[in-house]
């Protein structure tokens, strides 16, 4: 009998690029019903709200940082966001996304572990839902998230557990706070991946 989650079950547990990248492939047409139908994802909804309740403005253009199939990307139109980019790390992934007709602005490829060069901006929002973690993009990819903000623009973005187990994590945000590089605006930990028994903290960061 096939797994409920032969995907999922995975994919917290690569061993670098390489592997991400080719589980990212395989999983590109199945993801959503394997994310959301099967297991409640929640997160994008969670860190698009962040971005309204900070009073980011509905008309600037919104950053969608590991946009994958474009789940945050619905999440930020249901918001009112009405100028969105995105970038991931799976071309596979970026062709789901495509298929969303006049969700996207823009969508190209962006490897977090790396400075990112944006497609247009400015931008006064960024939000990358699910995509800090072990095994996928690096904590310092926070830092690279935050450079192409402009001034007082929000960054929403996702820890879940397997990443909460790591301080080193929750050590990277508060380096970035005490710096002065940002303000902490948001923390509540909640739902992630309900049928997966996966929690999450959704933060939010303001720059100067």
């Amino acid at each position: 009998m096939t797994s409920k989650r032969p995907f999922l079950n995975n994919a917290y547990d690569l061993s670098g690029p390489d592997a991400t990248e080719n589980l990212y492939r395989d999983w590109a047409t199945t993801y959503e019903d394997e994310v959301v139908a099967q297991n409640g994802y929640v997160t994008p909804g969670r860190c698009a709200a962040v971005l309204a309740e900070a009073g980011v403005d509905p008309s600037a253009p919104i950053l969608d940082l590991g946009c994958g199939t474009g789940l945050a990307g619905l999440a930020l139109r249901n918001q009112g966001f009405q100028i969105i980019d995105g970038l991931d790390f799976s071309a596979e992934m970026l062709a789901e996304a495509s298929k969303k007709t006049r969700l996207y602005r823009h969508l190209g490829t962006a490897d977090l572990s790396e400075p990112i060069t944006p497609p247009e901006g400015p931008y006064f929002g960024a939000i990358a839902a699910g995509v800090i973690s072990p095994g996928h993009a690096p904590v310092a990819g926070l830092r690279h998230a935050l450079s192409i903000l402009e001034p007082q623009g929000v960054l929403a973005f996702s820890l879940n557990d397997k990443a909460l187990e790591d301080p080193h994590y929750e050590a990277y945000i508060a380096e970035l706070v005490e710096s002065g590089t940002c303000r902490l605006i948001h923390k509540a930990y909640g739902d992630h991946l309900p049928g997966h028994h996966m929690g999450a903290t959704v933060y939010g960061l303001r720059k100067p």
